[in-house]
């Protein structure tokens, strides 16, 4: 059995958006009542094993987040409010997530559960970025790999993707517009505290001002002249320079299996 279980266990709902770069789950070891302490265990030594380099949460918790310096996961932290309050966070998000893909990390995002508000963000993310060329082509992709309709507060956030800052005005601001709330520390130098799993201590710590901006101007992406529009429909897409490689497209675990770490 200890055999069994050493490479871990699938995130529920897991998904690549694009393929070996950017993928989506529910919160790693389930949500609300459902969450267990084991189940996340085993779900992070999974994604740790396939090369995950980046854990980024929409909670406005801090729940997981001492789970993943235990395991010395990076962690962003970007606390998503209702639909309408979206602009400002997606602001920070995209130029920050844009940047750690360009710079080969491996990313998962998720939310307490997958649903409306991680398709719309990232359904907005490949709007912002060009992959797709415009929101109904972004949602209809959403609503494919993952199987489900994307509903009134996934569109809403979408639509306010062009209310966003662009990928062109961000990288000719010398990336100083965009400041991700995210962090990389080591575990001694964070909060190893959440509510729910039976801790009190610190709530978790972010990059100081400075920090975030720094890591998103490593980050900065190339002008939209270098990007290649996207077609799920056609299949695997081209994406920016140093994302050659990668797809989006429907690769996908299914809820409630658990296939192996073998997951292409």
């Amino acid at each position: 059995m200890r055999g069994r279980w050493a490479a871990g266990i699938v995130p529920r709902n897991f998904c690549w958006i694009i393929k070996d770069h950017l993928a989506v789950s529910e919160r790693p070891g389930g949500y609300a009542p459902n969450h267990r302490k084991v189940r996340r265990h085993e779900e992070l030594l999974w994604l740790r094993a396939q090369g995950f380099t980046r854990v980024v949460s929409l909670l406005a918790s801090t729940h997981n987040l001492h789970a993943y310096d235990e395991l010395r996961l990076e962690w962003s932290r970007f606390a998503m409010p209702a639909a309408s309050d979206t602009r400002d966070v997606l602001a920070e998000l995209y130029p920050a997530l844009h940047g750690w893909l360009r710079n080969g990390e491996r990313v998962l995002l998720h939310q307490e559960e997958l649903g409306d508000c991680v398709m719309g963000v990232v359904a907005g993310y490949l709007l912002w970025s060009e992959i797709l060329p415009d929101g109904p082509r972004a949602i209809t992709a959403m609503e494919q790999l993952l199987r489900r309709q994307m509903g009134t507060a996934g569109r809403m956030i979408v639509s306010v993707v062009e209310e966003v800052p662009s990928l062109e005005s961000f990288t000719s601001l010398d990336g100083g517009a965009a400041e991700a709330e995210g962090k990389a520390a080591s575990p001694q130098d964070a909060g190893a505290g959440e509510p729910g799993d039976g801790d009190t201590g610190a709530q978790g710590r972010t990059a100081s001002p400075e920090g975030r901006a720094e890591e998103a101007r490593e980050g900065a992406a190339a002008s939209p002249e270098s990007q290649a529009a996207g077609d799920t429909e056609q299949g695997a897409a081209p994406l920016t320079e140093g994302l050659e490689e990668g797809e989006v497209g429907p690769v996908r675990a299914d809820q409630g299996e658990r296939p192996g770490p073998g997951l292409s």
